[in-house]
């Protein structure tokens, strides 16, 4: 199977690592321009000039209360790429305490990469919980 390189699972890697410190500073280096990001917590959609602005608020609020998160990537499935773009789902485990009760979560991330200035970021990610 023809699947992500390095450099493209690391940048799901930085938004795995910004949101373990709990997204504490800026997204700095993760999202592309205009990037769009669907989430399991409202308002759900976050596209539009202050998406990621707004996402960052959201996902700090929502991480409240949660501590030691690690996550494990798992499977790359359905990958594809067209010039400066790719696209790829990563089955993703999360591990951690909420509010002092451990927790496991399993998911996953639809991720579209776009090259910007030669790094891979974020144009686009979709959210999904699956157990």
């Amino acid at each position: 199977m023809i699947a992500p390189d390095a450099e493209m699972i690391a940048a799901a890697e930085r938004l795995a690592q910004y949101l373990e410190s709990g997204a504490k500073a800026a997204p700095d280096g993760i999202f592309a321009d205009g990037a769009i990001i669907i989430e399991n917590f409202a308002p759900f959609v976050f596209a539009g000039p202050d998406a990621v602005a707004c996402w960052a608020k959201e996902i700090r609020a929502h991480l409240s209360g949660v501590t030691g998160l690690r996550h494990a990537f798992e499977e790359v499935h359905d990958f594809s790429r067209s010039g400066d773009e790719v696209y790829f789902a990563i089955t993703t485990g999360w591990t951690g305490m909420s509010h002092g009760r451990p927790f496991h979560e399993t998911g996953g991330w639809a991720l579209v990469l776009t090259r910007v200035s030669g790094n891979w970021r974020i144009r686009a990610y979709g959210w999904a919980v699956v157990g």
